[in-house]
């Protein structure tokens, strides 16, 4: 161990503030460097001044006990103020990332009129099984499910049989808000000859279908 290590070992353990561990530090560090000069070796300085925690008690006893408090105060706040930061900041992420729901007639991204469209066009697409044009309109990640398979999937889930789409229900539909990414999301229940069903339905900005549930 060398002159600096062991007094910065020293002053880890003092119990004030910034500028007397300094002042500290400096009066240590100028003690061996003279008895260094006077032909005296490290090791047997270090071993006659004793283990760091040792001179730092001797130190500590001559701090005032309320400037050893603040010190103590002032560590903690050292730990406690970025743990608060850095979980105010996770939460603000959350937040931040956490899907919100708004009202869909205040928009500005979505008109209430064009997504019903565009929910009525993606369910006759669908029982059309017209997937080239699905496909189309939706975004890139959602085309290879546009497909025969899923059709069935969804079918099969419900009934074997829903014959003919008989009439559009009411749609309902909110604006999501993920990040700074917008979202339409609608319900509608579809009357069949033999089922009703719910779809959910969800288009981005550009209005391409990015999501398809039904129920």
């Amino acid at each position: 161990m060398d002159e600096r290590r062991y007094v910065n070992a020293v002053a880890r353990k003092l119990k004030c503030d910034g500028k007397r561990k300094k002042e500290i530090r400096k009066q240590l560090l100028a003690d061996i460097q003279m008895r260094e000069n006077q032909g005296e070796r490290l090791e047997e300085i270090i071993s006659r001044m004793g283990r760091a925690e040792e001179i730092a008690d001797g130190f500590n006893e001559n701090i005032s006990p309320e400037e050893q408090r603040q010190y103590a105060r002032n560590r903690v706040l050292k730990i406690v103020i970025p743990i608060a930061l850095a979980v105010a900041f996770l939460g603000l992420l959350a937040y931040w990332l956490f899907p919100k729901t708004a009202d869909i007639g205040r928009s500005k991204y979505f008109d209430g009129n064009q997504v019903e469209a565009a929910m009525k066009e993606t369910i006759e697409l669908l029982d059309a099984e017209d997937y080239t044009a699905l496909q189309e309109n939706a975004v890139s990640r959602m085309q290879p499910l546009l497909n025969e398979e899923t059709r069935a999937h969804m079918r099969t889930a419900l009934s074997e049989d829903w014959g003919e789409r008989k009439q559009f229900g009411a749609v309902y539909m909110v604006e999501l808000i993920q990040g700074s990414r917008h979202f339409a999301v609608g319900e509608m229940t579809v009357t069949y000859e033999n089922v009703s069903v719910t779809y959910r339905l969800t288009y981005d900005e550009d209005m391409r279908l990015t999501g398809i549930y039904v129920r």
